[in-house]
């Protein structure tokens, strides 16, 4: 079996591992197809894929992945209720020009889902801001403001509020990437009670005697 994390990027890793063998699976914004292509190898799903890119699209049929040329805005309309045991958005909620609506929909075609994007509140994006007074260009965010497909500069908190509106604030896992180590954070958090109960596993990227590994748990009220 393959090792996901030194195949994918931190996020793809993560939602692969938490995806079940044989599942019906719908990426929305598969780029070149590298997470459908893993999980097929890895966990023999059903994958699907749609992607506006053309020559995104091009990569993913070069790997004889079932891939279709569309627009989350407005295609995803197309697919029938619960098409679907996982659907994934993964970096491309930003770059949608409804958000709200592309995840009303993620929700209805899918009986699970994974969002990943880029928290334009990280501690770096900020200090970028706060030192340069101009937009940043990071690892995760490389393309110039001028060119970048990002229009909806979202945070953690953000989405977060979203998704409560909707009712389906129900996390299962979040990744922080640090650059020095992937944080997980797996659990429950309940807006109705303002009350949380997480365990916390820390996986530092090399050996240092000083970082935490045992994991941690936390509960308590918000």
């Amino acid at each position: 079996m393959t090792n996901l994390r030194t195949v994918l990027r931190p996020d793809l890793a993560t939602i692969a591992a938490n995806v079940a063998p044989g599942a019906r699976v719908l990426d929305i914004g598969c780029g070149d197809g590298a997470l459908l292509a893993a999980l097929r190898a890895d966990k023999q799903v059903d994958a699907r894929g749609m992607e506006l890119d053309p020559h995104g699209v091009a990569e993913c049929v070069a790997k004889g992945l079932s891939v279709m040329q569309g627009d989350a805005d407005t295609d995803l309309a197309d697919y029938p209720d619960a098409a679907f045991d996982y659907a994934i958005l993964s970096q491309t909620l930003q770059t949608t020009k409804r958000p709200d609506l592309v995840l009303d929909e993620l929700l209805r075609v899918g009986r699970r889902a994974f969002v990943s994007f880029p928290n334009f509140a990280h501690w770096k994006v900020r200090l970028s801001l706060l030192w340069n007074g101009r937009m940043p260009v990071t690892r995760l965010l490389p393309i110039a403001w001028y060119e970048t497909p990002n229009i909806h500069h979202l945070t953690v908190a953000d989405f977060r509020d979203l998704v409560a509106e909707r009712g389906v604030f129900r996390p299962r896992l979040m990744v922080v990437d640090s650059g020095d180590s992937t944080l997980l954070l797996d659990g429950s958090v309940s807006l109705a009670s303002e009350a949380l109960d997480l365990r916390v596993i820390v996986s530092p990227r090399d050996f240092s005697p000083l970082a935490l590994r045992a994991p941690l748990r936390l509960r308590g009220s918000l």
